[in-house]
Parts: structure tokens; sequence; C-alpha cells
């Protein structure tokens, strides 16, 4: 009888041995072919994204979410003309997540090898006229921009929102003769905040965020040029997984919120 129990409870304990290995390995084990990982939503480390200029105080705000949101993240912003961002990151400049203001420098940055996987279209924007506060000139059309005693400052044609100008130089029939073509929208705009030019050519939300250092003069012509934002990771990214995140919150919810309060529109 002794020996009996002796075996009965060996076979207990070996058989629950077995059911614990069992249950070990059932909750490690990777998912099969169709399933879905869990994955964790805590990020971290540095990203770095390269966006154009007039994404600068959305994206400022964003990144100070981000990081709040993200404990253990830091965003670095470079910003600049978009044409001058694929300039440098086509010369080796290392760099996350890439948010262009038209998509005809993301296609130069596709082209290039530099993005991976396909870019989100995120917002739109368009063009308005500025001048100093009061509008001295009264400009009060786009064809007012051509007026020989009128100084006025655009965007270089290789920038987003200096290819927007020339679209409406083109679809109006009015030349303008710029006495200056900047490398970045707010350049423009800066021109403008200090008197130095009579009128500019800026987006409707850099505009907006000079608020009383400028007067806006709104154009309908301007709606034949809309500039379609896209955003996407580079693929010499060091932290896919949190650069993945930020572009989240730019495309989600949250990141709409921010870029509709300041003026602008979806894409």
């Amino acid at each position: 009888m002794t020996s009996f129990l002796g075996v009965a409870v060996a076979a207990l304990s070996a058989a629950a041995l077995v059911a614990g290995c069992s249950s070990s390995q059932t909750d490690t084990a990777a998912p099969t072919a169709g399933s879905t990982a869990p994955s964790s939503s805590t990020v971290a480390g540095d990203i770095t994204v390269f966006a154009a200029a007039s994404l600068k105080s959305t994206f400022t705000e964003l990144g100070e979410r981000f990081k709040t949101d993200n404990p253990g993240t830091n965003v670095t912003f470079s910003f600049a003309g978009s044409s001058d961002l694929v300039t440098q990151l086509t010369g080796g400049a290392p760099a996350d997540v890439f948010a262009s203001a038209d998509e005809k420098n993301m296609t130069k940055a596709k082209d290039a090898g530099l993005v991976a996987g396909t870019p989100v279209d995120f917002a739109s924007n368009t063009l308005t006229i500025v001048t100093p506060p009061g509008n001295p000139k009264g400009i009060k059309t786009f064809a007012d921009l051509a007026q020989p005693d009128t100084a006025v400052v655009v965007c270089a044609p290789q920038v987003p929102c200096g290819s927007a100008t020339k679209t409406v130089e083109q679809a109006t029939g009015v030349t303008l003769a710029p006495v200056s073509e900047e490398s970045a929208v707010t350049d423009v705009l800066g021109k403008i905040i200090s008197s130095q030019a009579d009128a500019g050519l800026v987006y409707v939300t850099d505009a907006a965020a000079a608020g009383g250092k400028v007067t806006a003069v709104p154009f309908p012509e301007s709606s034949g040029a809309v500039n379609t934002y896209p955003i996407a990771l580079l693929k010499d990214s060091k932290n896919t997984a949190t650069a993945q995140k930020f572009l989240d919150l730019v495309t989600g919810p949250d990141g709409q919120k921010v870029l509709k309060a300041a003026g602008f529109a979806a894409p």
C-alpha cells in the first residue's frame, strides 16, 4: 500500500510540473502568423524631426506635449524651407521624421531613397498677402502687388510657398517683381514685421500667428494654389518606435486639433 501511494503521489507531482511548464510556455510564446503581438505603449530616447518652417509653432507645441505624455523621450526640431531640408537630408543630415510643406519636396526625398513606407498627408495651407500694420499702401488685390512703387517679398520658387506664388501668377497673368526671394516663409514674414517691404506672400497660418504685427489681405486666387503637407518616417532613423509615435500624434485627433487651431485646413 505504501509503495502504491508513493507512486501515485509521484505521478501527480509530475503531472503538475508538466502543466506548470506548459502554462509558462504558453504565456511567453511568440504570436503565430496572423495574430497580433501585444505592443508596449512605452517609448523612449531622442528623435530629430525636420519640419517646414510654417510648422514651427504647432510642432513645437506638439513636441512639448509628446515629451510630457512620453517621459524619457526628447524631440529635437530643425525648421527650414522644405527644399533646404531635403538638401540637408540628401547630404547625410541625420533625422527620424520629415514633414514637408508640399508633396513635391516629399517626392524628392522619396526619390532619393530617404523615406520609409508611405508618407501621410496631415494638413493643407493657402497663401495670403501680409502688409505692415494698417496696410499703408492700401493693397486690396493680388494685382496690386505688381504696382511699380510696391516693394514685395516672396519665397524663392523652389520653396513651397514660392511655388504656390508662381502658380497664382500663372493663373492670374500677374507677374511680380519681388525685391527679395526668401528661403523660408518665416523669413518673408520677418521682413514685413520689420517693415522692410510693403507686402509679402505667406501662409494664412503665419499671418494668424503674427497677430497685430501684420495686416492680412486675403485674395480669392489663393484657393487655386493649396499646398498639402505630408509627413514620413525616414529610413535611417535610429529610433523608429518613438518616431512613429510622434507621427501618430501629428496625424491623430490631438495633433489635428492643434493644427486646426493654428489655421491649417484638412489635407
